[in-house]
């Protein structure tokens, strides 16, 4: 076991290596460069000791307690590949995943740490980004991490401590926030929602940092006081496992006949259509895309203020403007 363990070791450091070379080479840490010796060091492997993989008869579980000495390889080389893995099913459905690691570089870069900040994630999944924010911030007691699903948060506690990190891991519902070890700098999501939780914003510094997916996109705020925050999109696209007690409000069940063909395969106005979705159907979503000279992500934001939430084009005031729930 000894022998397996050194040899296990050292192809997931070479693996690890090369991911981080792979993620350099996407720019995905231009931002923020400090996140490169987080993903050098912090073990993924260690937090994925199983995951599945799709296949023609459904999904294949992938573990490192496999007596196969080449499936134990394949394990290891597929927990440094720069793809989301599925950590959890139920009945077939998707519960919860690690996250690609070149999307969580540049969402963790987005985020914009600064040395001292108390950091909230809302989504534990395996506990893979919550140990690299603790390397980042180099204080356990600095990070605060949350999940619905006791299963969730008992494997993400133990995955931490294997790789010797102990950050707060706390059981309970992500949209009402961690108030009893508020106030935070930073707030990230890791799962999709359909709103912005004013609970977030109530445990919040005035000038906090809010990075949460949002209709498949991933929104910027920040926090004017507990409740104002203001802020625009992400260019990169994101498609996340939805938050526990959430709908997905994206595209499903918007009927796209009538639409040019190329409509349909145009991701910034799928985005449109997840955004608006309830207010604009796809016909009037798509004249207004094509009016405005087919916008990209980072042309839309959203703005809270008391009660009210709304997205937009261009600016808050509009003359497009969305309510949001």
């Amino acid at each position: 076991m000894g022998a397996y363990d050194t040899q296990t070791e050292g192809l997931a450091a070479a693996e690890r290596a090369a991911l981080v070379r792979e993620i350099d080479a996407d720019g995905a840490w231009a931002e923020d460069p400090v996140w490169r010796a987080s993903f050098a060091e912090v073990p993924r492997h260690l937090f994925v000791p199983y995951y599945y993989v799709a296949g023609p008869r459904g999904y294949e579980r992938c573990w490192g307690e496999s007596p196969d000495p080449e499936a134990r390889e394949r394990w290891v080389r597929g927990a440094y590949a720069d793809v989301p893995l599925a950590t959890r099913l139920r009945d077939g459905e998707l519960l919860s995943s690690s996250s690609q690691p070149s999307l969580m570089a540049r969402m963790l870069a987005a985020l914009g740490v600064a040395d001292g900040d108390r950091v909230l994630e809302v989504g534990a999944g395996t506990g893979y980004n919550a140990a690299l924010l603790v390397h980042r911030l180099g204080d356990d007691g600095l990070v605060t991490t949350i999940d619905l699903e006791p299963e969730i948060t008992e494997s993400a506690r133990r995955h931490l401590a294997a790789a010797g990190y102990h950050p707060a891991v706390v059981t309970g519902d992500g949209a009402r926030g961690v108030p009893e070890r508020a106030p935070f700098d930073r707030i990230i999501a890791t799962c999709a929602l359909t709103a912005v939780p004013r609970a977030w914003l109530a445990q919040c510094r005035p000038g906090a940092r809010i990075l949460t997916p949002l209709a498949t996109g991933l929104l910027v705020l920040t926090v004017a006081d507990a409740a104002h925050a203001e802020g625009r999109f992400l260019p990169t696209a994101a498609y996340f496992v939805p938050l526990r007690g959430e709908g997905r409000r994206e595209t499903e069940g918007v009927s796209l006949a009538g639409l040019p063909g190329r409509a349909r395969g145009q991701e910034p106005f799928r985005f449109l259509l997840a955004l608006t979705r309830g207010t604009l159907d796809a016909q009037a979503a798509y004249a207004l895309w094509e009016r405005e000279g087919e916008p990209d992500r980072e042309r839309y934001g959203v703005t809270v203020a008391g009660e009210r939430a709304w997205a937009w084009l261009d600016d808050p005031e509009g003359p497009y403007v969305w309510p949001l729930p």
